[in-house]
């Protein structure tokens, strides 16, 4: 089998990055190892994304925004941060014409937008229920092996694979990785009593950190993360004693809660590439850096890689037709490492600092806080980072 480009992992970031090609004339083949049925139709995995108005528009010229059901979105119109068991807030709001941070949009239905609009692209094919074993270099390429004993030929590689690629692993790139040692659990919850009024809240609580998501309605995505132990725990629990816990928990802030949605854990781990290319190769999405999901920007990295490498792509196909070439290789890594530096720094010092409850920790958390709230130019810059309503490229295809 021969293909132009051979993506390997067809969730979010592989899916976009395969869309952007669309209309360049290249041949895309996507592999990965869940059925046509998962696929097709991504069950509920407890994930809200917040994306940024570039995500947004990059979702819309890439036609997977309007596939996603309006009523199933919500707005991000601030955020909430506390320390401890104080009630003083930092707020991180939208912009003074009125426009929200962001949107809330659940993860499986990007997912499922994403690959109906790859499923109508005449170049693209997906190869599912199949893993990549391994890949070799070939004299005018790459060939990528197959489970059931077939071979893909490739001019371009690109992993996608999750932030434990494999493929990335067999191409010898180290990677770092930080294993924060707790487990994030989420669902969805009601609350009829308080109205959370578009306002994502995340509590650094003394031995716990609880995010609450706005969703449509008295509703909302709770996100608390624990120790292993502790989340297998709650797991288990009978859905009125979890909504009990989770009330308990949240010091009754949402005043009674009920559980409306499946449970899903998420070990806490976050691994960043050394490098993002190779020979003939590329990282995109979590392969290239999976985040801890305090700042909530991790998805919103992984899309940018996605429509990153594939701009850099369609200029190379437009000039000397070399999709490989070593330098566009080396600027979309470049431009991409300039992104995704100072946001991992910034996501592992504030998961450092606001997840110890030793009182020096305690002490810098205050400062720190109360720095913000007299600081306002600090506030809207941070703002303006979570909102990012830098304009994304056009359509080259």
């Amino acid at each position: 089998m021969q293909t132009d480009v051979a993506v390997i992992g067809a969730g979010p970031a592989g899916l976009a990055f395969a869309r952007a090609l669309d209309g360049t004339g290249l041949d895309v083949t996507l592999i990965d190892p869940q059925p046509a049925a998962v696929l097709a139709d991504p069950p509920f995995d407890g994930r809200e994304i917040a994306l940024t108005h570039h995500s947004m528009a990059v979702l819309e010229r890439l036609g997977a925004w309007a596939r996603i059901p309006a009523g199933e979105t919500a707005p991000l119109r601030a955020a909430r941060v506390l320390n401890g068991a104080g009630h003083r807030s930092l707020i991180f709001d939208g912009a003074a014409d009125g426009r929200p941070l962001g949107r809330l949009v659940p993860n499986h239905l990007i997912r499922r937008a994403l690959h109906d609009a790859v499923r109508e692209q005449t170049s693209a094919t997906i190869l599912d229920g199949l893993k990549a074993t391994g890949i070799r270099v070939r004299p005018h390429g790459m060939a990528v092996d197959l489970e059931d004993g077939r071979e893909l030929t490739a001019r371009l590689v690109v992993a996608a694979d999750t932030r434990f690629s494999k493929m990335r692993e067999a191409r010898g790139i180290a990677a770092d990785q930080v294993d924060f040692g707790k487990t994030m659990l989420v669902c969805r919850m009601s609350h009829d009593q308080v109205d959370h009024g578009g306002v994502a809240t995340e509590w650094f609580g003394h031995g716990q950190t609880v995010a609450l998501l706005p969703l449509k309605g008295r509703r909302s995505s709770v996100v608390l993360t624990l120790p292993h132990a502790e989340i297998a725990r709650l797991t288990a629990l009978d859905p009125a004693a979890f909504a009990d816990e989770i009330m308990v928990r949240l010091d009754g802030r949402l005043g009674r809660m009920q559980l409306e949605s499946t449970r899903h854990g998420w070990p806490l781990v976050a691994v960043q590439a050394r490098r993002f290319v190779g020979h003939r190769f590329a990282l995109i999405g979590d392969a290239a850096v999976g985040m801890h999901p305090v700042t909530a920007h991790g998805f919103n990295l992984g899309l940018k890689s996605a429509d990153r490498l594939a701009d850099g792509i369609i200029r190379a196909a437009r000039t000397d037709g070399d999709i490989t070439s070593p330098l566009m290789l080396h600027r979309y890594e470049a431009g991409h490492k300039l992104t995704a530096a100072p946001l991992w720094a910034a996501t592992n010092a504030i998961v450092g600092l606001y997840t110890r409850d030793d009182p020096a920790a305690r002490l810098a958390r205050r400062a720190v806080m109360d720095l913000g709230r007299g600081a306002a130019p600090v506030r809207r810059a941070i703002s303006a980072l979570l909102m990012d309503r830098g304009r994304p490229r056009q359509l080259s295809a």
